[in-house]
């Protein structure tokens, strides 16, 4: 694999002892370039290869629903890691703590973890960080480039990241080696995982309601991407924005969860549809936008909240700031679709009841949302507090950048300034109403 994968955090000595890899954003076996890297130094040292998972009782206002879609996906990564002789542990509590007892416990030697650009991953590192003194291994194997690699800054919009990708994209899309069965055992003891156990330990809300389409793993996000590929990439540009085709991917729970990799998606995709552009359609999305999110998280620590938004929006939005709302809500009547629109109020309860509202609505959604609030403040952290709960794919860069985009113009440019929303990109009902049948779509999904 690229060196440039990989990046050391601290500079310790590499003593004898077990390697642990701290699974938490790529959920996978296959196409891990982290369990890959782990497992490549376990094997060099001739030292056991342990995985590790922190289970936190609460997590970014995550429902039970979106627990029992990662447990159930974890699951299955503990049935496979069993084939490889490599252990699968799941801790409980705060990764800080629970870690640093594990390390103490088993004498290892080596922490490799997976690359998260949001806050609250960056500061369990940081606090692990100091209180250890092994060497700690930071592998990107959610992007295609490296975060690190792609750009050291944050870039202003899609155009300028896009040319920077360009340049390193074909260097970065190899292929992926097998996992290997390993050959070191681990002779310690440990206990045997308790399912039920473990969702009886969440301090949770339950959202007792259940899309079946949408299973969680490997083997399911893979065919989920082959029905993709077959039956919709070619005509993606066209149908992708109607809701009622079902013309997108349905790849952003498995994405989020690291079920799937963006580079075997690539890798499947470029052997029906060469990559010939990446501005507009299926490749600017999965790829660009993709990692330009995750820019935008790493290098700007405001991304969620109106204080990471760009000069020209803050002050367009605060010109606007005692402009008359003609309605205004709360928090529990937008969760209960209770509002005079019918076209958002089906949105919601799209994601209500399916975990997953189509890409276009989500931006209308979203920009409703800052026209029926009191300030740009309030509008951001509902939209994040709603995202966040329902979404299977929330708690995730592309879903704070996307409601930064919509409310404050982030990677957006000015338009004609209206009231509420100043500079910022509108967006109507009766413009909905022009690109595809929202009554079909109401019909489907109203209360």
């Amino acid at each position: 694999m690229r060196k440039e994968r990989v990046r050391l955090v601290n500079n310790f000595k590499e003593e004898d002892g077990p390697i642990i890899y701290w699974m938490s954003r790529d959920q996978r076996i296959h196409d891990n370039w982290a369990l890959m890297f782990a497992q490549e130094k376990a094997i060099k040292r001739r030292q056991p290869l342990i995985i590790l998972f922190c289970l936190q009782q609460k997590f970014l206002n995550a429902t039970q629903r979106i627990y029992n879609f990662m447990l159930d996906g974890l699951k299955k990564v503990e049935r496979s890691l069993n084939k490889l002789n490599i252990p699968f542990i799941i801790l409980k509590g705060a990764p800080e703590k629970i870690i640093l007892d594990f390390i103490e416990s088993f004498k290892i030697s080596n922490i490799i973890i997976d690359f998260s650009p949001l806050r609250i991953k960056r500061e369990w590192i940081k606090r692990i960080h100091d209180q250890i003194q092994i060497p700690i291994f930071e592998v990107d194997t959610h992007n295609i480039i490296p975060c690190w690699e792609v750009s050291n800054k944050k870039e202003y919009a899609a155009y300028t990241i896009r040319s920077k990708i360009q340049k390193k994209l074909n260097q970065y899309l190899d292929q992926f080696p097998d996992v290997k069965k390993h050959p070191y055992g681990w002779n310690e003891s440990y206990e045997k995982i308790d399912w039920e156990k473990l969702k009886k330990y969440l301090e949770v809300s339950n959202n007792d309601v259940h899309d079946l389409r949408y299973n969680p793993g490997e083997t399911e996000g893979s065919s989920i991407l082959k029905q993709f590929l077959n039956e919709k990439l070619k005509l993606y540009n066209q149908n992708r924005n109607d809701p009622n085709l079902d013309g997108t991917s349905n790849l952003s729970p498995y994405l989020h969860f690291g079920h799937i990799s963006a580079q075997r998606v690539i890798l499947e995709a470029r052997k029906i549809m060469n990559i010939s552009n990446l501005k507009g359609g299926f490749y600017d999305e999965i790829i660009v936008r993709r990692e330009l999110s995750d820019n935008f998280c790493y290098y700007e620590p405001n991304y969620d909240n109106v204080n990471g938004i760009h000069d020209w929006a803050i002050e367009t939005l605060n010109f606007h700031r005692k402009d008359k709302r003609e309605y205004i809500y709360s928090l529990e009547e937008f969760e209960k679709a209770k509002t005079h629109d019918k076209l958002w109020n089906a949105a919601q309860m799209q994601m209500v009841k399916t975990g997953k509202m189509h890409g276009y609505l989500r931006m209308y959604w979203c920009k409703k949302i800052l026209e029926w609030t009191e300030t740009p403040e309030i509008a951001m952290k509902m939209a994040i507090f709603l995202n966040n709960k329902y979404e299977l794919d929330g708690r995730d860069p592309n879903g704070y950048v996307g409601i930064a985009w919509s409310i404050g113009g982030v990677h957006d440019r000015a338009w004609n300034e209206r009231k509420v929303f100043g500079k910022i990109r509108y967006m109507s009902y009766n413009g909905m109403k022009r690109k595809f049948n929202i009554t079909q779509y109401i019909e489907k999904y109203s209360i």
